[in-house]
């Protein structure tokens, strides 16, 4: 059996970036001035071309990662033969004049814990993917990068020359790094970074105080929750789905993708998980990024955008960079911004019900509450009876998915409840109609020999997606048809291990190698909802043993090593975990809070 593979690495961010520190104190990967741009420091993709930030001894040596407990502020201990030390890294975020200040600032703060250890500071930016490199200058107490058109300033009290040679020093008292971008820290260093840092601690602390977690599994929550906010881009709401690119599903499979966009089906599932928590303000903002997409875009809905709302991710590839551990191609942009997927319509309507029907809300002063499901609905009776490429994005295969019927259908449902609210019986109509074209397709799905529903009209493959017909509760929970399919499915798609494989089928690159974890997490859901919770518990549990060092939690697992593969870390494989974690807790009766 090959070697176990774990993303060795945590990720620090203030909701403007995000940036990814290895267990051997490098900066593996950060993207400035923000998410989609290209990377500063990108070793994760190229070890010659990526730059470096590392803050590493002389000789060999040991660390130990983890985080200040309930933030998103990391530290990296490394012993060595000279005595230890301690890294804390954070990206500053707080309230500051009645709004949040989350500058592009990167903060390093080195003590010594033990003895006199000998260590190098290497502080080496790249431009354009690694295609441009930065001139140093000299300051008094800081160094200053540029390139001509981008300009980064290392304040510090590390002796400056010490970034313009190949030496060491002894770290014999608390040393400080400020990486900024644009403009620079013009202020007492200990004394700011210092008060920067509490500041942090206590702003995160603050914000998991006021989230509502169920006790089943808090820890674990926590963790995802924080994971899950600082991929959202607080500039306009969007939530990507990692930070990363082309990090393969598996080696060698050719399944890179980039995905530091937004994609609209996962809208629906994030706002659940951002309810479940009470965190109201990050899921208004999300609302805001889907309503503004919904109504500027007269067109056709693509399936993702990106965190600006561009509508053209073109996609292309970089030849010259190496790929993680040798892993090509590396993509930058995404093809799938031009499917056609016909989920998007009722995963924004869903998304966005709340909104109408939450009495935490003032959806009374709404005024665009029937224009908006109008539009919506237009959309559906366009698509719905269209052939789509389906939840997984098939370049080169189109069907009637049930997955996106399931969703035209959820939608439609929706639409009636928001319909009703307001007074509009023609609206309520127009969306039982469409209910019923849609529930038409879905159960065209239908194998009742093998007692279970196909992926697609005509079509003999079974797909996770489908459990999302329990948990949507199209099917009955407790009826005997929702029992059947959900076994057909484990019988088919689920590992030994709990895990769980989107479909087994030949797809464009081939069959695929490696499990989805989301799609365990939905099937936890779905064990939840018929009943069988002392497996769903179990099966969560063993999905707990997939997270790396810091309990966080890749796109993809391999079922026979246990290997973290895909972009990392995955926010809706931790939107995933919420939920589940949520639909657990609540069959099990359990306060929802703790005080």
């Amino acid at each position: 059996m090959e070697k176990k593979h774990v993303y060795n690495s945590g990720i620090i961010g203030n909701c403007a970036y995000l940036a990814h520190v290895q267990t051997d104190t490098n900066i593996s990967w950060l993207c400035w001035p923000s998410f989609d741009s290209p990377f500063v420091f990108g070793s994760l993709l190229d070890t010659q071309k990526g730059g470096r930030f590392a803050i590493q001894p002389v000789g060999e040596f040991t660390s130990k990662q983890y985080y200040i407990e309930n933030t998103n502020v990391l530290r990296t201990e490394i012993t060595t033969a000279d005595g230890s030390y301690r890294i804390t890294d954070f990206a500053p975020r707080f309230r500051q004049y009645e709004r949040y200040f989350k500058p592009l600032m990167l903060i390093r703060k080195i003590e010594p814990l033990d003895n006199r250890p000998r260590i190098r500071v290497v502080c080496e930016p790249v431009g354009d993917y690694g295609r441009r490199s930065f001139d140093k200058f000299r300051g008094s107490n800081h160094v200053t990068f540029s390139n001509g058109e981008e300009q980064m300033r290392l304040t510090t009290n590390v002796p400056v020359s010490h970034f313009f040679g190949e030496g060491s020093f002894v770290l014999s008292e608390t040393k400080y790094l400020v990486l900024t971008y644009g403009e620079p820290l013009e202020a007492p260093l200990e004394r700011t970074v210092e008060h920067f840092l509490r500041e942090t601690v206590g702003y995160w602390r603050t914000w998991i105080r006021h989230a509502t977690i169920a006790p089943f599994h808090q820890q674990a929550v926590i963790r995802s929750a924080l994971a899950l906010k600082i991929h959202q881009y607080e500039d306009t709401g969007a939530i990507i789905a990692a930070s990363t690119t082309s990090l393969p599903e598996h080696p060698g499979s050719g399944r890179n993708w980039d995905y530091r966009f937004c994609w609209l089906r996962d809208s629906y599932y994030v706002i659940t998980a951002l309810n479940y928590i009470g965190q109201f303000e990050e899921m208004e903002l999300y609302a805001n990024y889907i309503t503004n997409i919904t109504h500027a875009d007269a067109g056709r809905l693509q399936p993702l955008y990106g965190i600006n709302g561009q509508l053209t991710l073109t996609e292309h590839i970089l030849d010259d960079l190496e790929g993680y551990q040798g892993n090509k191609p590396v993509r930058i942009g995404n093809q799938a911004f031009e499917h056609i997927q016909n989920d998007v319509y009722g995963q924004a309507m869903i998304a966005l019900l709340p909104l109408y029907t939450d009495y935490r809300f003032v959806f009374r002063e709404r005024s665009d509450a029937g224009r908006w499901v109008d539009y919506i609905l237009r959309k559906i009776e366009k698509t719905i009876d269209e052939k789509d490429a389906g939840i997984w994005e098939f370049r080169n295969f189109a069907n009637h998915h049930c997955y996106s019927n399931l969703f035209q259908w959820a939608g439609s449902s929706a639409a009636c409840k928001i319909g009703r609210l307001i007074g509009d019986k023609q609206l309520v109509e127009r969306a039982e109609a469409l209910m019923e074209r849609a529930a038409y397709y879905i159960e065209a799905c239908y194998d009742a020999e093998r007692k279970v529903y196909t992926n697609a009209v005509g079509s003999k493959h079974l797909d996770a997606s489908t459990l999302q017909l329990i948990m949507m509760h199209y099917l009955d929970p407790a009826s005997e048809r929702a029992k059947n399919h959900l076994a057909a499915l484990e019988a088919e798609l689920k590992t030994s291990q709990g895990l769980f494989y989107r479909y087994l089928h030949f797809d464009d690159f081939g069959l695929p190698k490696s499990t989805f974890l989301i799609c365990a997490f939905w099937y936890v859901e779905a064990l939840a909802c018929v009943g069988r919770l002392d497996e769903a518990v179990e099966t969560f549990e063993k999905l707990l043993t997939y997270a790396n060092h810091l309990m966080l939690f890749s796109e993809d697992v391999d079922e026979t090593n246990g290997s973290q593969w895909g972009n990392f870390p995955q926010a809706y494989s931790h939107v995933g975990l919420m939920n589940a974690a949520y639909r657990i807790s609540m069959k099990l009766d359990r306060p929802i809070f703790i005080g």
